[in-house]
């Protein structure tokens, strides 16, 4: 056996490459890194570079002010038919699809699937005052906050009994 058939970018990975079935050591690999991919997504734990950016994705911005919370996402390879979001109990919640562009690659570092994102955006914020706009892969949502929240400190009196 050669030194580049143990390298795996040299590997033949079709069964039209090797003149057989695919090696079900890469299919397995594959499988279990997928697994756990999906397994992890919703803990946001940074386990590795790759399950880091699947849990985490879309990678988000949230900055607030005194009068609204705006939070933008960065979502390439979008559009706005693919996403959908929802507005509940302060919980903003961003969710989607991305669609593999290519039918059955050989080989591909695209990170492909269904996604869902929820971010606690507090109690303060107005329902009724929610905007999205998506330009050039960037989605932003801006939620206003209510009047009578703006301060959100309430000092309150002591008295003796």
């Amino acid at each position: 056996m050669a030194f580049s058939d143990l390298l795996p970018f040299n590997r033949p990975r079709t069964p039209a490459e090797t003149g057989g079935p695919a090696d079900p050591f890469i299919a397995l690999h594959r499988d279990m890194n997928r697994l756990f991919d999906e397994f992890t997504r919703g803990f946001g734990l940074p386990m590795a570079p790759r399950s880091a950016f699947a849990t985490t994705w879309p990678q988000v911005e949230v900055s607030e002010t005194e009068t609204e919370v705006k939070v933008v996402a960065e979502v390439p390879g979008l559009e706005e038919k693919d996403l959908e979001l929802s507005l509940q109990d302060g919980v903003l919640t961003l969710k989607g699809e991305k669609k593999s562009e290519t039918k059955g690659p050989v080989y591909s570092e695209r990170w492909q699937g269904q996604f869902l994102r929820s971010l606690q955006l507090g109690r303060d914020i107005d329902p009724d005052k929610v905007a999205a706009a998506f330009k050039n892969g960037v989605l932003t949502v801006t939620v206003g906050k209510r009047a009578d929240a703006k301060n959100g400190l309430k000092h309150i009196a002591i008295s003796k009994e």
